[in-house]
């Protein structure tokens, strides 16, 4: 067997995905739609959870479980799910952006949430991804928050457009997995391609911060105001 007779072939399966719907009981004109993505290993449950501590109960907060699964450790029956590797990159952010929308469309119509209230929030590993949707589906969500993950690779020069969305990352100062030398560049960076960035860096590691909700109750008081 040479390499020469070998074929790398590719084709398109039906995937069922799977999100978590937390609603308040009472949804208005001043209730937002926040899709959260969890990190590197997690789930939506502990993500749903997280985010709607931040966020306080007045919000609707659409969990999305990333759509690779696997055991977290041998002999073990816990499992944890991820939305990437560096294998078929581009099929996996196709698919990242096709579930977003498709949660964003679905949860959005069904409480009456237009898309100028409409918030893509993620932790670690998906915060690259939600930036590259935002630069491709500009019209779709109003802001973005990032927390302790990193900007495209390709972000000045990639196939992207000119983001309408608000930004908000913030980053920790002893973070293992995304360095402060190289995350205290990540604002200007974000402003090659957005007019609205905000930047926070945070003591502590490689954790969603207990002291992001003040910053994001500013932020969004800010960019989504009570009508």
């Amino acid at each position: 067997m040479t390499l020469e007779n070998i074929r790398n072939r590719s084709f398109t399966a039906r995937l069922d995905c799977h999100y978590l719907l937390y609603a308040p009981e009472a949804v208005d004109h001043r209730t937002l739609l926040v899709v959260t993505l969890h990190g590197f290993s997690s789930n939506p449950e502990v993500m749903l959870r997280l985010t709607a501590n931040m966020l306080g109960p007045a919000h609707l907060v659409a969990s999305v479980e990333g759509p690779s699964q696997f055991y977290l450790a041998q002999n073990l029956k816990d499992v944890g799910y991820s939305w990437a590797t560096h294998k078929h990159s581009d099929s996996s952010v196709r698919l990242h952006h096709d579930m977003v929308r498709h949660v964003l469309d679905e949860a959005g119509r069904e409480y009456g949430i237009p898309a100028g209230r409409r918030i893509l929030a993620g932790f670690s590993q998906p915060v690259g991804m939600n930036y590259r949707f935002a630069a491709t589906y500009p019209a779709e969500i109003r802001g973005v928050i990032g927390i302790c993950g990193g900007v495209p690779k390709n972000w000045e020069d990639g196939p992207y457009q000119k983001v309408a969305a608000a930004l908000l990352h913030i980053a920790r100062c002893e973070d293992e997995f995304y360095k402060p030398e190289v995350t205290e560049r990540y604002a200007e960076r974000l402003r090659g391609r957005a007019d609205d960035v905000e930047f926070h860096m945070l003591e502590g590691g490689h954790r969603f911060p207990s002291k992001a909700k003040p910053i994001v109750d500013r932020w969004l008081a800010r960019i989504v105001p009570d009508p």
